[in-house]
């Protein structure tokens, strides 16, 4: 397991059908070290608090494998890493064999997993695409949420070892169907 890449951003104010929004789903991989403290990573933002972020939420992984499956299903849309506003696209890291409450050590970071991601409009937003939040929901490829047990740095290439495994039982995945069956 690896980060395929590091991505931040910062809030941005986008036109989405005739109104304004405020965003912070477009990131962009950097290159380096890069610093990860207990709300997000140095360089990244996040644009509403109340969805997004905050210690639960601190860092948003997304999983490097799907990205090949979305170019071939909707082979006109250009999916760079950090596509989905993820700030660590990883490979290795799967949400059927992740389990909520494993923890990794990432670079000199140890991370805790505690949900996996919801689809929002601002997925829509991102893509230019009315569909993609069903699209993202359908797919069942949601990515994981970290909190930050221990800062420090991470970089592109960084191992992803895992370091405690939860006795939970509930994987990413499962979580995942859990919400959206209540959504």
């Amino acid at each position: 397991m690896r980060v395929r890449s590091v991505n931040v951003g910062e809030p941005r104010t986008v036109t989405w059908k005739s109104r304004s929004v405020t965003t912070a789903i477009f990131k962009s991989p950097v290159r380096g070290d890069v610093y990860v403290g207990q709300l997000n990573l140095e360089g990244d933002r996040q644009a509403d608090l109340r969805v997004h972020g905050g210690v639960e939420k601190a860092v948003y992984a997304y999983p490097w494998e799907h990205y090949a499956v979305w170019q071939e299903e909707m082979p006109d849309v250009r999916f760079p890493p950090g596509a989905f506003g993820e700030n660590l696209t990883v490979e290795g890291l799967l949400e059927d064999e992740v389990v909520i409450g494993d923890q990794f050590q990432v670079g000199t970071a140890v991370l805790t997993v505690t949900q996996p991601r919801t689809p929002c409009y601002k997925l829509g937003v991102r893509f230019g695409r009315d569909d993609m939040v069903r699209r993202f929901a359908l797919a069942r490829r949601p990515g994981m949420y970290f909190r930050v047990e221990q800062e420090g740095t991470l970089y592109q290439g960084a191992a992803i070892t895992r370091v405690a495994q939860s006795d939970s039982g509930v994987t990413v995945l499962a979580m995942f169907d859990m919400m959206m069956r209540r959504a």
